[in-house]
């Protein structure tokens, strides 16, 4: 009997793990299909096959396979790695600071990468690698701050962690004003203010081969390092007493999160709320534990980037910025999670 249980009990995160990926697969197929482009899936194998193996298409097909291989495909595979990345970042920030309401938004951590990335954006010599890094640098600052705040005060720490968080996020939002107010009107403020919204309307292949392997690499870091991860959502007493170097994980877990949100901010503009909400899902769905959280908490995150990139493409004529979708979204559900959760100690 206790074999039998401790099966069952083994076997239905797999189980969940799996039907995820399905889920996943299958809504990414569905969102090869949606867009202005009519294409089915029988289309899209035939165009798989051409590109790759040179079999012959007809005209039609052709004509749409550009498209379809240069925009739409690496478009949705974009949406996957950012859902992932920014969901699991999220959620290594909760577990890290001991706080549900904790995430890169939250934090100021988005606000200081878009900031960092508007500001090499319009210096002269602009290019990937300085955007990148700007945002990368601005990043690290914002957390860097909001954590030094609350600990200066020292009072209640999970809101005052997130009230630091609010004045980092502020300030930064401030900064982001001043460059667009300084910023050319017809030339670097449409672009700056359209980036901000979030987009993957100019996803190419070349920032999916820099998003992929760095997400994957980060990714691959919290899974290996999740354990510990539940480790020091005990506190550094208890970490130490179990024999992990808090500080030395604590670093690690904070730049690699960091180093996730700037590449995607970087890419595709700042994409909100999906770092605070879809923790919470994968937390209600598989348990506190990092274990098994860590890994739902990534599919959950591609399957509803995937979802909010299709409604951004269907849901009116004009593409909407998909960042205008997940705010619409999490903004609500935040509210709602501050409503189901009173007097429950967060606050």
């Amino acid at each position: 009997m206790t074999l039998s249980i401790y099966t069952t009990k083994n076997l239905l995160p797999t189980r969940l793990i799996i039907g995820l990926m399905m889920s996943l697969a299958l809504i990414f197929l569905v969102s090869l299909t949606m867009g202005r482009l009519d294409i089915s899936l029988t289309d899209a194998v035939a165009m798989f096959r051409s590109a790759w193996l040179g079999t012959p298409i007809t005209d039609d097909l052709l004509a749409k396979q550009m498209g379809f291989i240069w925009i739409r495909l690496p478009r949705c595979i974009m949406a996957v790695i950012v859902g992932m990345g920014l969901s699991v970042s999220g959620a290594v920030y909760q577990g890290l600071f001991r706080n549900p309401l904790v995430s890169p938004d939250i934090l100021g951590v988005a606000a200081g990468c878009t900031f960092g990335a508007a500001l090499g954006l319009i210096l002269p010599g602009s290019d990937f690698i300085k955007v990148h890094l700007l945002s990368f640098g601005f990043g690290l600052l914002a957390v860097f701050l909001s954590v030094g705040i609350s600990r200066i005060i020292s009072v209640k720490p999970i809101i005052v962690l997130v009230l630091s968080g609010m004045v980092v996020l502020s300030f930064f939002n401030a900064m982001l004003m001043l460059i667009k107010y300084f910023s050319d009107p017809y030339d670097e403020l449409p672009s700056i203010i359209f980036w901000i919204m979030g987009s993957f309307t100019g996803v190419t292949w070349s920032g999916v081969w820099i998003a992929l392997p760095a997400t994957l690499i980060g990714v691959s870091i919290f899974m290996a390092l999740r354990f510990r991860l539940n480790i020091l959502s005990l506190g550094d007493v208890q970490a130490k007493a179990l024999g992990a170097n808090p500080k030395a994980f604590r670093v690690i877990f904070i730049i690699t999160s960091t180093l996730i949100v700037a590449m995607t901010v970087s890419i595709c503009g700042q994409i909100s709320w999906i770092g605070l909400i879809i923790p919470h899902m994968a937390r209600t769905i598989a348990g506190p534990s990092h274990e098994h959280m860590l890994p739902v908490t990534a599919l959950l995150g591609g399957i509803f980037m995937l979802a909010a990139d299709v409604a951004a493409r269907t849901l009116i004529a004009s593409e909407i910025p998909v960042g205008i979708i997940t705010a619409l979204s999490g903004a609500p559900v935040f509210g709602y999670l501050l409503y189901r959760n009173r007097g429950s100690g967060w606050l």
